[in-house]
């Protein structure tokens, strides 16, 4: 029986495809750098604390994968689930936006797992760690099997959440990682394929909860689980995605089939999106920018609005677009109204902004009470449109007395590629300040000295790297 094609092509890039674009290396180094950043940011709140450790007490395994900001050692798929969840907690790591979208760092959670474990093995054995360099290429094809997979094939209109490309990409990677052949990484992948799609319903009312914050760390778990299966000998199967009546084109994707867009190679780390001034949805970004740039102009005349006007994509209002109560932080930050108004009032944007305390100013729902959202063609067809992939937002402000601001509008975020120039400074002073909310000055000025000096990274021995990160 023929394998499925997408399978084999998978395979092929994993095992085969070398990794030699030096823009996509160096931005894979910024990426990792700001995902350990933003995962120790995470672990100054109890919610996301409380997912940290083995699976239950005393699972620990001396030796195995650490977990960074912390001096657990676990096993390769419970580090998985504890780095992936701390990457992606805050909604802070990288984004890449398409028919479907995602975080393509949320993978991190499997290769430095992975990586560590592996690299941990070797030397215990007599043998040669991993290298960072390693990591960053890993990181490259994850990315692009996520990102490829989402140009075109759009998950969530049938109810599917994007973590299902974080558990195929993880791994088609995590079984390369462990020495798999391209006959083991098609068999992972197709019980990848088989486990078939996360619902979303945890992303919307009346669902929406702080599942979409750990979703990401169980699709890597799993990933390293179905890897290590692989490389146990556990068969695959061949057509996971193309058997009639059970595949998964029949059963999840209304019969269509899933395609790669374009072939495979750097695109997509060349291309992804940072989160760098502060976490909101990525769909929110330019508006809540344009609110800061707004800020000035209303923060005395809070009282005198009347309307405020956010103008955006299709995406957004699909996503973001929210009336009514907001019952949680998972829900607030993803609210594009509740975004705009702490920007407006405050004239910037935090994680602890979207706590309950914060949450319960009453300025900020007069304020949501006053917006109105509207749709502009030409920008979902921007957002869609492969030489600009822009994300824009404007906002203006209409008070009672008949005047108005103007109206900001902003295409690219800061974090787009074609603000790299602007945007990649502030993602070193971004990874600072979060690295200083968990390791001493010394420790933390050390670990960005080596982060982000390319050629002594790429050299660096994974097994030094994530010993730099232990607590």
């Amino acid at each position: 029986m023929a394998t499925d094609p997408l399978l084999t092509d998978l395979a092929d890039y994993v095992s085969r495809y070398e990794v030699v674009s030096e823009e996509a290396l160096r931005i894979a180094q910024y990426m990792l750098m700001d995902s350990v950043g933003t995962a120790m940011l995470a672990l100054r709140f109890p919610e996301c604390a409380k997912h940290i450790g083995p699976i239950v007490p005393g699972a620990d395994l001396p030796g195995g994968a650490r977990v960074p900001g912390t001096r657990l050692e676990l096993d390769p798929v419970q580090a998985a689930y504890n780095i992936g969840t701390l990457i992606r907690w805050l909604d802070y790591n990288d984004t890449w936006l398409a028919a479907e979208w995602g975080h393509p760092s949320d993978n991190l959670g499997s290769i430095l797992a992975v990586a560590d474990y592996v690299s941990r093995r070797r030397l215990a054995e007599g043998g040669v760690p991993l290298t960072m360099k390693d990591v960053l290429a890993a990181a490259v094809k994850a990315h692009e099997i996520q990102g490829v997979l989402a140009l075109d094939n759009s998950f969530n209109r049938v109810g599917l959440d994007h973590v299902l490309l974080v558990r195929i990409a993880s791994t088609a990677v995590a079984t390369a990682m462990l020495g798999g052949t391209a006959e083991e990484i098609e068999n992972a992948l197709s019980n990848a394929w088989l486990d078939g799609g996360v619902l979303r319903t945890y992303r919307h009312a009346p669902n929406t909860g702080s599942r979409k914050s750990w979703a990401a760390g169980d699709a890597c778990s799993r990933a390293v689980r179905h890897a290590l299966m692989a490389l146990n000998g556990e068969m695959g199967y061949a057509t996971p995605l193309t058997a009639e009546k059970w595949g998964f084109h029949d059963v999840l994707f209304k019969g269509q089939p899933i395609t790669l867009a374009r072939p495979l190679g750097t695109y997509v780390m060349e291309n992804v999106l940072f989160k760098i001034s502060f976490p909101a949805e990525f769909h929110a970004q330019t508006a809540v920018e344009c609110a800061f740039a707004l800020h000035g102009a209303v923060r005395e005349r809070l009282g005198d609005i009347r309307e405020i006007t956010i103008t955006t994509h299709q995406s957004a209002i699909r996503i973001i677009d929210k009336k009514g109560p907001l019952t949680n932080p998972a829900d607030r930050d993803h609210c594009l109204q509740y975004m705009v108004a702490v920007a407006l009032l405050h004239g910037g944007l935090t994680a602890e902004h979207y706590e309950d305390e914060a949450a319960a100013d009453p300025r900020i729902d007069a304020l949501r009470a006053k917006m109105t959202v509207m749709h502009d063609e030409q920008y979902s067809l921007d957002y869609l449109d492969p030489e600009k992939r822009s994300i824009a937002n404007a906002v203006q402000v209409r008070f009672a007395d008949g005047t108005e601001t103007e109206k900001i509008a902003c295409e690219y975020p800061i974090g787009h590629r074609r603000r790299r120039e602007e945007g990649l400074p502030k993602v070193i002073e971004k990874c600072e300040a979060n690295l200083l909310t968990r390791f001493p000055r010394k420790r933390a000025a050390e670990i960005m000295r080596v982060g982000f000096d390319f050629d002594t990274l790429s050299r660096m021995p994974v097994t030094q790297f994530m010993g730099m990160l232990v607590i």
